[in-house]
């Protein structure tokens, strides 16, 4: 390992001094002014500048918080890293009705009502003709005949509004001794699901038609009735009331009838006869023998007209017809034994017919005193005796001594 030099601190310094020192230039007066100058002109700018930033700022911020925001400008998609578009979902409708032909539109509720839900749901109906002692409101309705209830008489299911869902009709009764009011109505849902009144198809009335039969719903949403003139009952017998078949439709606010007839022919069995008789007193004729004559009176106290009235006597064969009071009749009576009939003109109703009717005892044999029986009918178009609901006063016991 060589030895390590030893240098001389003092021979060093001295190397130094005439190697570096000789190269440096020492500035003169002048450079020393313009650095004074250069200095000053910074200290001065430094000073400017933080007095205009104490006076501006508070300027320069009144004015921003004053000054109107700027509208957003549109929001430009971000791309994803890939560049493939994002998809959007579609947007939800928040509510209101959707325009007319674009998009689907509410399912309406079902309004087919069993015959068992109507019997255990309270319903409600409308008003009730005057006089009428069953309730309308929170009503449950009832299968048996129960007084001052109403009855469920009969139900028909269809789309009576043309909504496209069905309805349910129903016959209804105000029940009130052997009688009562009678409607049909249309029931609905909610869309809640409960039972809803759409309205009152037809009503009963006083006069006509008093007797509403039966319902259906025609695929048209037509609600066919039919309904009788008169309701049976007090001696009235079904089969003589006068039916038909009446459509009604939904106009958006109520029923009105749209087929059918309007209104009854006068019912044939409205007619009232009631016929008396004097008493036949037989006395001897200039000839020998012995005549007599009675006075038959017949009046119509119904509403509707007889079209003829015919007569029927019950008289022994001993009492035959004589004298010109039979010539009112139609056709001759008969002459020989049995019942002797005569056929007149019709009656109007609140008319009547007096007929003086001779009659006399043929032979020799006078048969007595008693009582012959007359009939007074009324018949129709075809001949044929129509029925009266009060028929004990078109028979009267004719005497005769």
């Amino acid at each position: 390992m060589p030895d390590s030099e030893i240098l001389d601190p003092t021979e060093e310094f001295a190397r130094y001094r005439r190697t570096v020192l000789d190269s440096v230039v020492v500035p003169g007066p002048a450079a020393v002014r313009r650095t004074v100058r250069l200095r000053r002109r910074r200290r001065w700018a430094a000073l400017v500048a933080a007095a205009l930033a104490l006076l501006t700022g508070p300027t320069l911020g009144y004015v921003a918080l004053h000054r109107p925001e700027p509208r957003p400008g549109p929001v430009l998609p971000t791309p994803d890293a890939t560049g493939t578009p994002t998809p959007t979902a579609p947007t939800t409708p928040t509510g209101g009705p959707p325009p007319t032909g674009a998009g689907p539109t509410a399912t309406p509720p079902d309004g087919r009502i069993s015959r068992g839900e109507l019997l255990a749901t309270p319903v409600t109906l409308p008003t009730w003709p005057t006089g009428a002692a069953c309730p309308t409101a929170g009503v449950r309705l009832t299968a048996d005949g129960q007084e001052g209830r109403n009855a469920l008489l009969a139900l028909a299911h269809g789309d009576v509004d043309g909504d496209g869902a069905q309805e349910t009709v129903v016959l209804v009764q105000c029940v009130f001794g052997t009688h009562g009011w009678q409607q049909v109505v249309a029931f609905d849902r909610g869309t809640a699901g409960r039972i809803v009144t759409v309205g009152r198809v037809v009503v009963s009335a006083r006069e006509r038609p008093q007797w509403l039969i039966g319902v259906q719903v025609r695929g048209d949403g037509v609600v066919r009735v039919q309904v009788g003139d008169i309701y049976p009952g007090g001696g009235w017998a079904g089969e003589w009331s006068q039916r038909q078949w009446r459509g009604y439709r939904w106009d958006g606010g109520s029923f009105r009838q749209v087929s059918g007839p309007t209104g009854f022919p006068t019912n044939p069995h409205e007619v009232n006869l009631v016929v008396t008789a004097t008493e036949l007193v037989l006395g001897v004729a200039p000839d020998g023998s012995r005549t007599g004559s009675t006075t038959v009176r017949v009046r119509n106290t119904g509403t509707a007209p007889a079209r003829s009235v015919a007569l029927r006597f019950d008289l022994p064969a001993a009492l035959r017809p004589d004298g010109d009071g039979w010539a009112a009749c139609r056709s001759a009576p008969g002459t020989t034994g049995g019942p002797v009939r005569c056929e007149v003109a019709g009656l109007a109703p609140g008319a009547e017919i007096r007929l003086v009717l001779g009659l006399r005892v043929a032979g020799d044999d006078p048969p007595g005193a008693g009582t012959a029986e007359l009939t007074a009918s009324a018949l129709d178009a075809d001949h044929r005796v129509v029925a009266e609901v009060v028929e004990y006063d078109n028979v009267t016991p004719l005497r005769y001594r």
